[in-house]
């Protein structure tokens, strides 16, 4: 034991015993959010499949995103409460299941809304369910290398736009969406439920320390939190700064998994595998954001680097706008998905710098519903534009430009220290 600079004891920093089940519950969290995240973001595999089996509006089809989207984002906010009272497991299981069933119902959809309800409904509150009370548990068991265990963590996200996409295509290539679906509806109930086996709330729950460590003495002191209430959070300028902007991002943010896929093949120069090849590098981009753009944060200041992330993407929706060349799309898609994965990976971190971690979660789940509201809205109102202009054009006109306009918002953010000090939280 060591004795820390308040007179506290706390645990020895020695090699992780082999028992240590920190790491098992990262695998578990990974493995959920590969199978959650895959089922949501293989959408564009689906997308003209849909569009063949259900013709004449591309916006009602996108509607099925957008409802899962807007939904899974709002019952997040209330899950992490939720996992807080309860096993964790059974809020994560039930979440995992919600989704195998979801895309197991849509593909036996005989009808659009039927479609909607199963994957955009289902699929939408099962993702709810697992995704924060799956991330929360590995804050728990590490403490020194709580950065890397979440990242490994988190990258499943990544993993899972990457290759479900892929995986999608491919099945479908040999069968049919609806297959496809069935497929991926019992990999996902497979695959989820084993990941959520693996998930223990806290190390305490099994008589072990954060990363591992071992007590030789009483337990050390509760470390204490401060910060703004969840009131005083959503009323302050950095929370409405960045709610604003991140209402305003999300619209053109969630565009390019729905419709980068149909504006390839309406280009007639890709064939559907290329495309989706092409949209599955979003994912690859995002897994690369999430890795690589956090410690560029802690030596360039972490709310610069996120406005960089708003102008990132800003720039490549232009690029997406001004080009039907295979390589530069591809550009678009890894640079998009860098700083959409640097962007989730950020935004916590930023807001948890001005409101302090005393209620971080359910203020964070505040500032998600603008991600929601835009995830919703976007997707839908580009392909009810498509529908009437039968061209991404305009459309991508206007994503760019509220892109830039919420990068232009993001600078009204003030100096993290220098506000906290103000305001008595230094």
């Amino acid at each position: 034991m060591a004795e820390g600079a308040d007179g506290t004891v706390r645990p020895s920093q020695s090699a992780e015993p082999a028992g240590f089940r920190g790491w098992y519950v990262v695998a578990g969290s990974f493995i959920v959010l590969f199978v959650v995240f895959g089922a949501a973001y293989s959408f564009p595999a689906f997308f003209d499949e849909l569009y063949r089996q259900w013709p004449g509006s591309r916006r009602d089809i996108s509607l099925a995103f957008g409802v899962m989207g807007i939904v899974y984002f709002l019952v997040g906010a209330l899950a992490g409460p939720l996992a807080d009272r309860i096993d964790p497991r059974w809020v994560i299981g039930s979440g995992v299941i919600l989704v195998g069933l979801g895309l197991i119902a849509g593909s036996f959809a005989t009808e659009l809304w039927h479609f909607i309800l199963a994957y955009g409904l289902c699929v939408g509150v099962g993702i709810g369910f697992a995704y924060v009370p799956c991330v929360a548990p590995v804050q728990r068991w590490f403490m020194r290398r709580r950065g890397v265990a979440s990242g490994i963590a988190i990258a499943g996200i990544g993993f899972g736009t990457f290759a479900s996409p892929l995986i999608a295509a491919w099945i479908i290539g040999f069968a049919d969406w609806r297959t496809a679906y069935l497929i991926l509806g019992i990999g996902a109930l497979v695959l989820g439920l084993a990941g959520t086996a693996l998930i223990i709330r806290g190390p305490e729950a099994v008589g072990q320390w954060p990363d591992g460590d071992t007590p030789a003495g009483p337990n050390p002191s509760p470390s204490t939190t401060s910060g703004l209430t969840v009131r005083q959070a959503i009323c302050s300028k950095p929370f409405l700064i960045l709610y604003t902007a991140s209402l305003m991002l999300s619209f053109p943010l969630f565009v390019p998994f729905v419709h980068l896929v149909p504006s390839m093949l309406d280009a007639g120069l890709y064939d559907k595998e290329t495309a989706v090849g092409v949209a599955s590098l979003i994912g690859l981009g995002s897994l690369a954001g999430r890795f690589l753009i956090g410690p560029i944060s802690d030596k360039a200041g972490r709310r610069p680097t996120l406005i960089a992330q708003y102008i990132g993407m800003a720039l490549m929706l232009l690029v997406w706008l001004s080009t039907s060349n295979l390589w530069l799309l591809a550009i678009f898609a890894l640079v998009f998905g860098t700083c959409y994965g640097g962007y989730v990976a950020l935004a916590p971190a930023v807001i948890v710098d001005y409101t302090g971690t005393r209620n971080a979660s359910g203020i964070l789940g505040l500032l998600y519903t603008s991600v929601g509201l835009g995830t919703f809205f976007g997707p839908v109102l580009v392909g009810a534009a498509f529908d009437e202009l039968k061209d991404y054009t305009w459309p991508l006109v206007v994503c760019a430009g509220v892109a830039m306009m919420a990068a232009a918002i993001s600078f009204l953010l003030p100096n993290p220290q220098a506000w906290r000090a103000k305001n008595g939280l230094a």
